[in-house]
């Protein structure tokens, strides 16, 4: 029937081109359906995945070459159906493409299409819309490449994904009986990349990658409309303000209050005192330009614009081509837009990146879920329990200007500089908002007390009053702005000016005199409206938009004090052991003698170097800080109580007057060991217990020690770690705080089920306050747009609740000796490989782009610590991301498998079957392992080795590595009794589904251009295939998301 509707309208008409889209999509479900039943017919039951995708293979190919041989069928239906050039599943070649090809009407609130008022099936598990959107986006880019690059690109690009999906549909090398069909395809695949041209290899890499960061986008907003659209479609009972899903506030607090009992007294604390503090760091592994993500911010606000037309039944013809154009500018300015940064950002550069995720996003996003949430309290609490005005269940604060580990770029000034601009930025925002508010809030009548203030004669009382707060908050940024040009030109800041803010509290108390005055003159919705959102606002954000933290790692405080030493003829502090070192340190803060006067180093330079004139420069600098400008010190490296009392001195010697929290980092394994004994041997000194106020913040890092022990055993001493150092504190009678040094990836800490990794931490160590890093992607992913912004806030605040209000298992004895005996046979497992096999460097170096990540531009400080060294000085962001490019994931599973299957096999089999389905925190562990697993593609990482690796020793390492990966598949499979890799993870099978073909693509191409570039010594083609290559990086970390 679609066939014949086809053959009956012109070739050239668009109704021509929508019916053949009818057309195959027809054909597709029919093939499917009847594969389908003829399969349950011939009573198979239940059938493998590929004799279901082979029978439906095969029915496609019956009707298609049923329509091929029709007389009627136009050459171009006749090619949309070859197998050779697959184009009847191609993203990138649909005619017509629109965002407005699926009716609204059509659909379901999951986003399904709705036929005959039944859903219909998803197509390859893509919800209609979804695969609407990256379709539409997809067929555009397609259209562009062949208008700006040619037709010639454009069918390569197709080749090569064709060849591509060719692999996956032979099994990618798991399917023993399609081997030689995979292998073939494969082989073909790498041939037709090597037939290319290096300027070939660049512009095919880039559709790639821009074909991948469109379906990012597109995902990223279908989640929000689905959430969107279910809150909407909710017939809970509840208010709707957020959703009702088990890891939303709108969810967790009616299920506290009915399931577990807990009085709504008790959650009205819990939420009015707990805080979850988001610290922004520039960890490099946003790969993205900032120019090309603000062009993919703006294609999701036209999806949401295209929903909204489409869900208020407003899309006219002039509507639907406005936001197709608009969609088709953008694409088209992203395709000819340079994706390569071509040099480094400055630490100045990465803390402005920064801060502009809160201008244009959390300064309206916060304020806003901050209602929601209140509204969400008295529905479900009753109203006289709503969230007070200047609680601050989420704040944000940044590493970025302030971190300067390994960082030789982020100076003492570098830090004055970032902190005055963030001053002057944030006293604007305030100021705009208080204008807003002059502008509308004309009412003459007033409180008493604001009428004692603004005088008798004033008719309008509110006006005239902010209109004062207006003038100061101006008169703050244009302070800030001067010390800023006095920090350009060198020059010695001056005393602050006088009538402007340098308090928080000052500003704070006069915008709730005029909401209080509202409330008593009657105007409660007023005040509501106009006074709450940059209350709040002021409240998280203060009057510095984000304070910084100051990071230095230990070794620099130890030569800074070595150098003080030597030059008070004391001897040399870092000859000293631990016990002389307590003393002295003891001794020196117990008194006020000054050990330096300020400057004094640059006249003694001989025994001063510069990176201890560097330090004591940078507590100079604390000392100059105004309130709030800076929160903690932290210190990396951390293994002594000396380490901590170090910067306490130094802070004190500087004249600091509100010293900085002192925090200490503890990175590797037996930093995390020790650090118990560490804080016990702090807190029993009285010159540092003192010094605290009762309060301690201590960093975990969870990346550093996955490098050094692997995933496991650091998930295991994190945990130990967190409660040894609970028990201390509590000893001790301090409240102490975990800062969690967690990045984007699952090696280095991190969980994209955010909800489930707050709750899989030890009990009794949150406690209302969680604050943990947001790094590098994860920072756009997260906070890049104000639906996703609000669903991140709502996630934390929700988990952060649960878990202090929520009864957990705790680990038995028994299940402890068997996490011990996981923890030793995987770290060992790991070392014997990364440590102790001398292959291994040689492997990692040939077999990854390790070396050329150098010359990626995405980070201001280097990828080593120090210049020299091996794998062991490397930082772990670049040890991760090198392995995520390869589709390995070495860090976040070598070792595991080992491990689980010693323990399996032994007597303990049971008790850690037990430990997988009763104890979430474990079970949380091994899914993120089986997520990453399932996520790699050792088929891909063996092409690596075939072109990149010379050494056959090297090879043979590879080999055994692979090897090591599939047995841990198989060794987690039987743990988790699943019969595939993450089975219950249907979206993320469905996404992978979808991305790794073109995935491939970029593995293929990134192996060729490896091999070219390290053989090369043509500078135009070093250059040409330097691009390719960053290309390529970019595009497997967008295709691999938050293992990226």
């Amino acid at each position: 029937a679609a066939l014949t509707a086809l053959q009956k309208l012109p070739q050239s008409s668009f109704q021509f081109h929508h019916q053949r889209r009818e057309t195959v999509t027809a054909v597709m479900l029919s093939a499917r359906a009847a594969a389908s039943a003829a399969i349950r017919v011939a009573g198979r039951g239940r059938t493998s995945s590929s004799s279901l995708t082979a029978a439906r293979r095969s029915a496609a190919a019956v009707l298609a070459n049923n329509i091929a041989s029709s007389p009627t069928t136009t050459s171009t239906t006749t090619r949309l159906f070859s197998r050779g050039t697959s184009r009847a599943l191609s993203s990138i070649a649909e005619p017509g493409p629109s965002l407005f090809n699926v009716s609204a009407s059509a659909l379901d609130k999951d986003g399904r299409a709705v036929v005959g008022g039944v859903p219909e099936e998803k197509h390859n598990g893509i919800d209609t819309q979804l695969r609407a959107d990256v379709r539409a986006m997809g067929s555009l880019l397609g259209k562009i490449i062949t208008e700006h690059e040619g037709p010639e690109i454009f069918d390569k690009v197709e080749k090569m994904r064709s060849l591509a999906k060719e692999w996956r549909e032979a099994g990618a090398g798991r399917n023993p009986s399609l081997r030689s069909d995979a292998d073939s395809a494969f082989s073909s695949m790498a041939t037709f990349a090597s037939s290319l041209s290096s300027s070939e290899l660049f512009l095919i890499s880039r559709a790639f990658t821009h074909f991948l960061a469109l379906a990012n986008a597109a995902e990223s907003h279908h989640r929000c409309r689905k959430l969107r659209r279910a809150v909407t479609a909710e017939d809970s009972g509840s208010i709707g303000a957020l959703s009702t899903k088990r890891d939303s506030c709108g969810g967790v607090i009616p299920k506290l209050v009915s399931e577990s009992g807990v009085g709504a007294k008790e959650i009205w604390e819990a939420l009015s005192s707990q805080t979850v503090e988001l610290v922004l760091t520039a960890h490099p592994t946003q790969v993205n330009r900032t120019t090309l993500l603000d062009k993919q911010k703006r294609i999701q606000e036209l999806l949401n614009e295209a929903d909204f037309d489409r869900d208020a039944g407003l899309v006219t013809p002039y509507r639907k081509k406005d936001i197709d154009d608009c969609l088709q500018m953008i694409i088209s300015g992203i395709w000819q837009s340079d994706e390569v940064a071509r040099q480094k950002p400055t630490p100045i550069v990465e803390a402005e990146r920064g801060v502009m995720v809160i201008e244009s996003v959390l300064w309206e996003t916060l304020p806003n879920f901050l209602r929601k949430l209140d509204a969400t309290m008295k529905d479900s609490l009753g109203d006289e329990y709503g969230l007070p005005l200047t609680a601050t269940p989420i704040k944000i604060a940044s590493w970025m200007g302030g971190d300067r580990d390994g960082n030789p770029n982020v100076t003492p000034s570098v830090t004055r500089e970032v902190c005055l601009s963030n001053r002057a930025k944030c006293a604007s925002l305030i100021a705009a908002d208080v204008r807003v508010i002059i502008n509308k809030l004309s009412i003459t009548n007033c409180s008493d007390e604001l009428r004692t203030i603004v005088g008798e004669d004033v008719q309008e009382p509110y006006r005239h009053f902010l209109y004062q707060v207006e003038k100061k908050l101006k008169r703050t940024a244009a302070w800030a702005r001067d010390e800023l040009e006095n920090v350009h030109a060198g020059r010695p800041g001056g005393e602050p000016a006088e009538d402007i803010y340098l308090k928080k509290s000052d500003l704070i108390d006069e915008l709730m005199l005029v909401h209080r005055s509202l409330c008593e003159t009657g105007n409660e919705i007023i005040a509501d409206r106009m006074m709450t959102n940059v209350i709040r606002n002021v409240s998280a954000f203060g009057l510095t938009l984000v304070p910084l933290d100051v990071r230095q790692e230990s070794d620099r405080h130890e030569e800074a004090l070595d150098c003080v030493t030597r030059h008070l003829g004391l001897g040399s502090y870092a000859q000293w052991d631990e016990p002389t070192r307590l003393s002295w340190l003891q001794k020196e803060l117990s008194s006020h003698r000054p050990l330096l006067r300020p400057g004094e180093w640059d006249h003694h330079t001989e025994l001063f170097t510069p990176t201890a004139v560097d330090t004591l420069e940078t507590f100079r600098m604390i000392a100059d800080q105004h309130e709030d400008s800076l929160g903690a010190y932290v210190i990396s490296q951390a293994t002594s109580a000396s380490d901590v009392l170090a910067v306490l001195l130094l802070q004190r010697d500087a004249g600091v007057k509100e010293p900085l929290r002192v925090v200490p980092l503890f990175e590797t394994l037996d930093d995390l060991h020790g650090a118990a004994d560490t804080m016990d041997t702090l807190f029993g000194l009285p010159a540092y217990k003192g010094s605290i106020g009762g309060k301690q913040e201590v960093m975990i890092g969870y990346s550093d020690s996955a490098k050094d022990a692997g995933r496991l055993a650091a998930s295991w001493a994190q945990y130990e770690t967190q409660e040894k150092l609970a028990e201390v504190a509590s000893k001790h009678s301090v409240d102490i705080t975990f800062f969690h040094g967690k990045g984007g990836t699952v090696g280095r800490g991190g969980n994209p089920a955010t909800f489930n990794a707050i709750l899989a931490h030890a009990p009794d160590t949150i406690n209302g306050y969680f604050r943990v890093t947001e790094q590098g992607e994860m920072i756009n992913q997260n906070f890049g747009f104000h639906d996703r912004a609000e669903r991140t806030l709502d996630i934390y605040t929700a988990a952060v609740l649960s878990e202090k209000l929520t009864d957990r298992p705790r680990p038995t004895a028994e299940w402890r000796d068997v996490m011990k005996k996981l923890s030793d046979v995987s770290c060992d497992a790991y070392r014997a490989v990364v440590r102790g096999d001398e292959r291994f460097v040689p492997y990692f170096r040939s077999a990854t782009p390790e070396l050329e990540l150098s010359s990626l531009n995405i980070g201001s400080r280097p990828a080593k610590r120090k210049a020299t060294g091996g794998v062991e000085s490397l930082r772990a962001i670049p040890w991760n991301f090198s392995w995520t490019q390869t589709r390995l994931n070495l860090p976040t599973w070598l070792g595991v498998g080992e491990a689980i299957g010693e323990v399996l096999n032994g007597d303990d089999g049971e008790t850690l079957r037990a430990m997988y389905e009763e104890w979430g925190s474990f079970q949380t562990t091994v899914d993120l392992v089986e997520m990453v697993l399932a996520k790699s593609e050792p088929g891909i990482a063996a092409h690596y080795d075939r072109v990149l690796v010379k050494d056959d020793r090297a090879k043979e390492l590879g080999t055994h590595v692979r090897k090591i990966h599939a047995e841990t598949e198989d060794t987690v499979l039987d743990l988790t009794g699943h019969e595939c890799l993450s089975e219950y993870d249907t979206l993320l099978r469905q996404m992978m589904q979808v991305r790794n073909p073109y995935v491939d693509c970029l593995n293929v191409l990134q192996v060729e251009t490896l091999d070219r570039l390290r053989s090369t010594e043509d500078e135009a083609e070093q250059k040409k295939l330097s691009d390719a290559l960053l290309t390529t990086i970019t595009g497997v970390a967008n295709g691999m998301g938050n293992t990226g």
